[in-house]
């Protein structure tokens, strides 16, 4: 099956990735509102009634800012690292709410989701690939050098933002 890949906003106003594939889907940050997320998914054909979990970066506001809205109103899982959590002010439902750590899969339906750390000024911050049948794309987003762990992780992607 093919990997469906859509940039929902990058910049410093917002940054949100989607990548599906069979009606499931995973978000990597919600830097926007609930309802920019959604008009802006919906211009594109997407439903974030298919989206399995959310995956925060780090917890600058411009990653986080729809996530706590998002994850109670469609009921969707957000997974976090303690620290990205601890300074982000998110108060997220605990049943919600997915521990995170670097350099372990995720394993979300089809998806295959690894995080690992990156070099960036946040407390925990972090880069994801995420595969599914055979094709992994990768989110690396604010990147303050291409450490080793980026090389490594940017090889392996048939696609990335």
């Amino acid at each position: 099956m093919a990997l469906h890949l859509a940039s929902i906003n990058s910049g410093s106003n917002g940054n949100c990735y989607y990548i599906g594939s069979g009606g499931e889907s995973v978000l990597v940050d919600a830097g926007l509102s609930c309802r920019m997320t959604e008009r802006r998914m919906m211009n594109l054909g997407l439903s974030l009634r298919n989206v399995k979990a959310i995956f925060i970066s780090h917890e600058h506001t411009d990653h986080i800012k729809g996530a706590e809205v998002l994850s109670k109103k469609y009921r969707i899982p957000v997974y976090i690292s303690e620290k990205t959590y601890r300074y982000s002010r998110l108060n997220l439902e605990e049943e919600l709410m997915r521990p995170m750590a670097s350099c372990r899969e995720i394993e979300i339906g089809g998806f295959t989701v690894s995080p690992f750390r990156k070099s960036h000024d946040a407390a925990e911050p972090h880069s994801f690939t995420v595969s599914h049948g055979g094709v992994t794309a990768g989110v690396f987003t604010d990147i303050g050098t291409a450490c080793v762990e980026l090389v490594r992780h940017l090889k392996q992607c048939h696609a990335a933002f």
